[in-house]
């Protein structure tokens, strides 16, 4: 459907449609170039151009004037952060392109995206749960953890999304519910050690803080930075930061209860390889990202190829890890392989790059680490903010080394090499541009 042009009030429709579409994309960690990307596509598609598009991290803006002498059309949008729901970011995805292909128009295509926003999930939350359990199931054996351990990890999953589930409905600010669940995997690994379950606390706790750790804001933060958006990489950054000082906070508070109540917990084992076989970490790397595509309401299609690439980017991180180059450089190389995996298969499975992407570095991210460096100064013992500071440069390498996985896979598409020069980044969301998916059409035809 083409907007009327002696008619400026038909375009808000169309700006309504392009900010909404917006707004469910940023709020699922998608990079601010995807986002006006992809509003530019909707706005186009619909007839309406020379939109200009601006993008923070709280707000969407698009802005239309038809000629010099008419006063401009301006839209704005608040966006509000939830729950990460992939299904949703799906069905968005798939509208879009079918919006740009031309066999919806935009009416229809704002009735659909309505039903979207508005309708549940056909997965119950209770299953979501249980997904999660598996996720610390995975993150158990990645830590090459004994059965108690992960069971341990599996309790501690499923409390710490119960917990959160139960603050959020209280209202509770995001940070203290990171707090909560830090401090809830450590008390957790009291537990267990006070009991003579295990002498391995530092692995229970591990399990839990990845499950906390904020992998997308990361992603989308290095995305917007690479793509020219430093602002919005900044809040997110921000809010990344915030979230992961959360569940810092919490391990230390545990930590300190434990301390205070005669229990050790500070078992670090320094210098000792915490990982398993590669058979047991690939194992673990499928069943973590597979598990974490699960709870975060992935279609079902796209469970398998998580696996994999989970799979696969624990069994590059071990070869490069064995073969003597540290920690930061292998998890830097498997995030590449990741970006070309999701690439790839993201268009095969229609699925966007972003959920394979999340998917594929969680197993990878560095509770372990997080872990060591609070206890370390929990314990006046060296070396405490160098394991902090090494995983945050972990954070960064997975984060930076996905992104550029995703520039070099671009080019390889079929018709990478003739749009390379028109784009300003990778699209972790959504197609390229609206004239590449209508040429490609008018070719089949």
């Amino acid at each position: 459907m083409t907007t009327d042009d002696s008619d400026p009030k038909d375009a808000y429709p169309t700006l309504d449609l392009a900010l909404r579409v917006g707004e469910l994309l940023l709020s699922s960690g998608a990079g601010a170039a995807d986002v006006t990307a992809q509003m530019q596509n909707v706005c186009i598609a619909c007839g309406l151009r020379g939109v200009t598009t601006g993008v923070t991290f709280t707000e969407l803006q698009l802005t239309y004037q038809e000629s010099p002498d008419r006063p401009a059309l301006i839209q704005f949008r608040d966006v509000r952060q939830r729950e990460i729901d992939y299904e949703d970011l799906t069905r968005v995805d798939l509208l879009v392109r079918a919006l740009i292909a031309g066999s919806v128009d935009r009416d229809e295509a704002r009735s659909r995206l309505a039903q979207i926003v508005s309708s549940g999930h056909d997965r119950r939350r209770s299953i979501v749960t249980l997904g999660w359990g598996a996720m610390g199931f995975g993150v158990g054996l990645l830590l090459n953890g004994t059965p108690v351990v992960v069971a341990a990890a599996v309790v501690g999953a499923i409390g710490i999304d119960v917990l959160q589930r139960w603050l959020t409905r209280m209202r509770l600010p995001f940070f203290y519910q990171q707090v909560t669940g830090g401090l809830f995997a450590t008390l957790l690994a009291t537990l267990v050690v006070g009991a003579d379950l295990s002498s391995r606390p530092s692995q229970i706790v591990a399990a839990g803080i990845i499950m906390l750790l904020a992998g997308v804001s990361f992603m989308g933060a290095v995305q917007d930075a690479l793509t020219g958006f430093p602002l919005t990489a900044a809040a997110r950054c921000m809010e990344a930061t915030l979230a992961t000082a959360g569940a810092i906070a919490g391990v230390s508070g545990g930590l300190t209860i434990a301390t205070a109540f005669g229990v050790e917990v500070v078992n670090l084992t320094p210098g000792a390889a915490p990982y398993g076989s590669p058979g047991e970490m690939a194992l673990g790397g499928a069943i973590t990202a597979s598990a974490f595509a699960f709870a975060s309401y992935a279609p079902v299609r796209a469970l398998l190829p998580s696996a994999v690439i989970g799979a696969v980017s624990t069994t590059a991180f071990m070869v490069s890890h064995r073969a003597g180059l540290g920690v930061s450089w292998p998890s830097a190389i498997a995030a590449v392989i990741v970006g070309l995996i999701s690439f790839t298969i993201a268009s095969r499975v229609r699925v966007p790059t972003l959920v394979f992407v999340v998917a594929g570095v969680v197993p990878l991210l560095p509770g372990l680490s997080i872990y060591r460096g609070l206890a370390h100064l929990s314990a006046e013992a060296p070396g405490g903010l160098i394991e902090l500071v090494n995983a945050g440069v972990i954070l960064l390498a997975l984060a930076a080394g996905v992104i550029f996985g995703e520039y070099v896979a671009q080019p390889v598409r079929r018709e990478g090499r003739r749009l390379e020069r028109k784009l300003s980044g990778p699209r972790l969301v959504g197609p390229l541009t609206v004239r590449s998916v209508r040429r490609r059409r008018k070719k089949a035809v």
